[in-house]
């Protein structure tokens, strides 16, 4: 289903929407061990979408064991690179072919812009699959320095059944984050969807087999995080755990890995993402696009979201006028009209925290230069004007924790050594931005700034050739994207041989 980005043909499209709503267990739909299910909703409406089925830990139990039992077969995990390959496209092929169900999918369940669905996310997620695919027989083992009397070989491995647990801000793409790496290395995978955002994996999961991947091999199992997602973390099968999601729940994956087998946990957690503006920046309207971007792109509901604004104080006047001015035009409204710049928070507790957010910066003696307010109440959804606070301490609340929504505060500063100081004063080390004319300028702060990506004059997180991950409390032992993605979803074997 495609479709063009025009109401009457959205709506349409959404009309003929068929949901897939039960778990995908070795290789087939089934109702959930138990038979309960739970209602996804659209936030942007607050009415009810479907019945999920409700994964638990039996139903965790059945699909690591499909895994498992796939992965030993060798249906996968032994077949060759090069067929993995051709697999793997296929299931992007699909994925790309009915990319616009899965953006409708995506913004009806997220709040998400079906614009930024359409134009971004799902082309991003066909990208990453494709990626990833072309990799998988590219990439050598080794053989080390011996004397002539031994031969060792290094290779790299498989690591088995890897649990992913994905977030809800971009349910498909997070999808292809996690799979695209753990399958091409000829892993078996056992998945939960955020309970919020189920569908968009579910209807991946039936491409995948109709792609060709065996049993087994891809699980879907939705539910909630302290039963299906705990399972997952404690089960004994499961080998390693690639989670995304908030620092918070990241730690109690390191507990339940330390409390069972010692499965390898990889964490890309949360952020408070300093935008650092120099004396020097280029030019103005330029920076505050970025900013802009940064700070309300997906309604903040991004980990990388640049919600710190740390600029010099010659500028700052400047520079806030243009990106209030500019913010100001960020059209707020439904999910599914495509002129929509800024959707729904994802259901209505978050819009309560982050409205509480806003309450602790005027208490605590922001200046609000924009928004503030939640809107569009009669419409039944979540929706959060775009807030920005001028005259932010990097000590007040809404400078320290990670909001999750469209929040910028604006903080000033004196001199270069004050803003790296500020930009990397907190918990998190996510993703930064610098903005500056002189490149040696750039170089120093870039390496000063601890992040796990820095981008200059721009916004960005790299392309599907960069890691992404972080520093600090925004992650753990592992990266997504590029081929260091590849190798964290194996394990690293020496094959050490006397020769006669």
């Amino acid at each position: 289903m495609n479709f063009k980005l025009e109401s009457t043909a959205i709506q349409t499209a959404v009309a003929g929407l068929k949901f897939r709503t039960q778990a995908f267990i070795n290789g087939t739909f089934a109702d959930a061990v138990s038979g309960k299910t739970f209602v996804t909703e659209n936030p942007a409406t607050g009415r009810p979408i479907a019945r999920i089925a409700e994964g638990d830990a039996a139903d965790v139990d059945c699909a690591v064991k499909a895994a498992r039992a796939a992965f030993e077969s060798g249906s996968w995990s032994r077949r060759k690179p090069a067929e993995r390959k051709q697999t793997l496209l296929r299931f992007a092929e699909l994925v790309e072919a009915n990319a616009g169900e899965l953006a409708l999918l995506d913004c009806l369940e997220a709040g998400k812009p079906i614009a930024d669905c359409v134009n971004i996310d799902l082309p991003d997620t066909v990208a990453c699959l494709r990626w990833h695919a072309e990799a998988g027989d590219k990439l050598y083992d080794r053989v080390s320095p011996t004397g002539p009397e031994n031969l060792a070989l290094i290779l790299r491995e498989p690591v088995g059944v890897v649990g992913c647990v994905v977030p809800w801000n971009f349910p498909a793409q997070m999808v292809a984050w996690k799979l695209g790496p753990a399958l091409a290395a000829g892993n078996s995978v056992v998945l939960k969807p955020a309970e919020q955002t189920s569908l968009s994996a579910l209807c991946m999961a039936g491409l995948a087999a109709e792609a060709g991947l065996p049993a087994g091999v891809f699980n879907v199992v939705p539910g909630f995080g302290p039963t299906a997602g705990q399972a997952i973390g404690r089960h004994p099968g499961v080998d390693m755990v690639a989670f995304t999601g908030s620092t918070e729940v990241g730690r109690l994956f390191l507990r339940y890995a330390a409390e069972s087998n010692l499965k390898r946990i990889i964490l890309e957690c949360g952020g408070k993402s300093p935008q650092v503006v120099l004396a020097d920046p280029p030019d103005l309207d330029l920076v505050a696009q970025n900013v802009v971007n940064s700070a309300f792109w997906n309604m903040g509901e991004n980990c990388s979201c640049g919600s710190r604004l740390i600029v010099h104080q010659s500028v700052k006047d400047d520079l806030l006028d243009r990106i209030t001015k500019l913010a100001g035009t960020w059209t707020v409204g439904d999910p599914l009209d495509p002129a929509t710049r800024v959707g729904s928070m994802i259901e209505k507790p978050h819009l309560e925290k982050v409205l509480g957010y806003i309450a602790a910066g005027k208490a605590d003696g922001a200046k609000l230069a924009l928004g503030g307010r939640q809107i569009l109440e009669t419409a039944g959804g979540y929706f959060v004007e775009v807030t920005i606070f001028d005259e932010v301490t990097n000590a007040m609340k809404i400078a320290r924790e990670e909001i999750f929504g469209p929040v910028l505060s604006v903080i000033p500063f004196a001199t270069e050594a004050e803003a790296v100081a500020i930009a990397n004063d907190t918990n998190y080390g996510l993703a930064a931005s610098l903005y500056t004319r002189d490149l040696n300028t750039a170089h120093r702060v870039a390496r000063a700034i601890r992040a796990g990506t820095v981008s200059v004059n721009c916004y960005s997180e790299g392309d599907l050739t960069t890691p992404f991950g972080g520093f600090k409390e925004s992650g753990f032992a592992g990266r997504d994207k590029s081929i260091w993605a590849h190798e964290q979803y194996t394990e690293l074997k020496t094959i050490w041989m006397q020769l006669a």
